[in-house]
């Protein structure tokens, strides 16, 4: 129920979180949209989405069978195209004139490739995140050649086969929340239901963007920008105030956070 959680947005007006990703897709120049919802969910996510719910599409994931299971539940939506993916409990705020997921979009049709947006962090978060591994390119900032892929790696395992050169020192390369797919990863991800058992959960995407580096060029590009992830503790939270600290309100809230760090001190010192 995430994506329905309401948020103010920069512009100070109030939206849901599909709604607010489905403005980034936008202003990446997507025009066509799926969304993999539970079945049943249908109704409540096209009221979410707002003004272009009526151009959206949705496929229902008939059972919690894993998140590479729910991407690949939209391979007749993508239609052997390449896609740019989000994952739905994420929200972004650029530091650039451009929306993160046009960035993305950009590097991906410059360099004709899958692209997955990454962002530097702390290793103490890696049980959140895939990481991928790789060198940079050559005479591109923020550009890397991926060739390595674990999800959810232990601190041990990040430092024996995922330092990228340049990062600081315990930072790794974790996933932004969005990628431009090639359709070799659909072609992959049924590879990988045509061997599971009947019925197997938990199907990941990781793996298949492993796979995804040894047969193709496969790049990581970090965002101007940072990620929020909603799920966590304090997650809404956090995304709340990115935005708000990044948008037209910006000059209240300061003042508003101000005033509540000051009362809080002169309740300390009433004590």
């Amino acid at each position: 129920m995430l994506p329905l959680q309401t948020l103010v947005d920069r512009d100070g007006l109030t939206k849901s979180v599909l709604g607010i990703i489905i403005s980034e897709a936008v202003r990446a120049n997507i025009d066509a949209i799926c969304i993999v919802v539970c079945p049943g969910d249908e109704t409540a996510y096209r009221e979410a989405a707002g003004d272009v719910a009526a151009e959206l599409h949705f496929v229902p994931q008939d059972a919690p069978r894993g998140y590479g299971h729910a991407v690949a539940c939209a391979q007749n939506f993508v239609s052997g195209e390449p896609f740019l993916h989000m994952v739905g409990d994420h929200l972004y705020v650029s530091t650039a004139a451009s929306g993160c997921a046009a960035q993305l979009v950009a590097t991906a049709e410059a360099n004709a490739c899958a692209v997955s947006a990454v962002q530097s962090t702390r290793e103490n978060l890696l049980p959140y995140f895939g990481v991928v591994g790789g060198q940079r390119v050559k005479g591109m900032l923020g550009l890397y050649e991926v060739d390595r892929v674990m999800e959810k790696p232990t601190p041990t395992a990040a430092e024996e086969s995922l330092l990228v050169p340049g990062l600081r020192a315990g930072h790794y390369l974790c996933f932004f929340g969005m990628h431009v797919l090639t359709p070799t990863v659909m072609e992959l991800l049924q590879e990988q239901l045509a061997s599971a058992a009947r019925g197997e959960t938990g199907m990941q995407l990781s793996p298949v963007l492993a796979e995804l580096a040894r047969r193709e060029r496969y790049l990581a590009m970090e965002a101007q920008g940072r990620r929020y992830p909603v799920d966590g503790r304090y997650g809404m939270l956090t995304a709340q105030l990115a935005l708000a600290l990044s948008g037209d309100d910006r000059e209240e809230v300061l003042a508003t956070l101000c005033e509540l760090l000051a009362q809080r001190e002169l309740g300390r010192a009433d004590r």
